[in-house]
């Protein structure tokens, strides 16, 4: 299938809540899931970074995600079923603005349970960078934006001046 135009920050499309897939095989799926696939590959080799999408990412309204961190998931109708009390706080890059950077908190520690392409059922544990990939990923799906968590508008960094800043700080502890 064919690599997808990425919706940027300001489309409508990615503020809108995405519709439940309902049966299982449904059509457009496939071809969803396809287009997650290959567009995610293409990002991250012309950026370099990526490790996950979401359907309305590339104007698919269905709730789909793809990530491929250690190998390929494609997660459907994934919920989010528990959240651990500890938060961590980080820097979070997004594909929609691509050369922005938001400070923001996320649970440690998540459960989601999602549909496969079949319709079968599966619960995932996910810690750390997983647990914060699928949290901004599952955003995605509701029509939230990592812009949208900002612990506040001093927390929202251009791309380059982040790693400006970080360049000066190593260069300063290295004295």
């Amino acid at each position: 299938m064919p690599v997808r135009e990425i919706l940027l920050l300001g489309n409508p499309a990615l503020r809108a809540p995405c519709a439940s897939v309902r049966n299982f095989p449904e059509s457009g799926v496939a071809a969803c899931a396809e287009d997650l696939r290959d567009t995610l590959a293409a990002f991250r080799a012309s950026h370099g970074f990526g490790r996950g999408i979401a359907a309305p990412q590339i104007d698919c309204s269905l709730r789909m995600i793809f990530i491929d961190i250690d190998s390929p998931l494609l997660l459907i109708n994934p919920r989010i079923i528990r959240r651990s009390r500890r938060m961590m706080t980080l820097w979070d890059d997004c594909f929609s603005f691509p050369d922005i950077l938001v400070k923001l908190k996320r649970n440690a520690t998540i459960s989601v349970s999602y549909r496969d392409a079949e319709g079968a059922r599966h619960r995932l544990e996910a810690a750390g960078d997983l647990s914060e990939l699928l949290q901004h990923e599952i955003d995605h799906i509701d029509g939230i934006l990592a812009i949208d968590r900002a612990i506040d508008s001093r927390h929202i960094i251009l791309r380059s001046e982040y790693e400006k800043l970080r360049r000066h700080a190593k260069e300063h502890v290295q004295l």
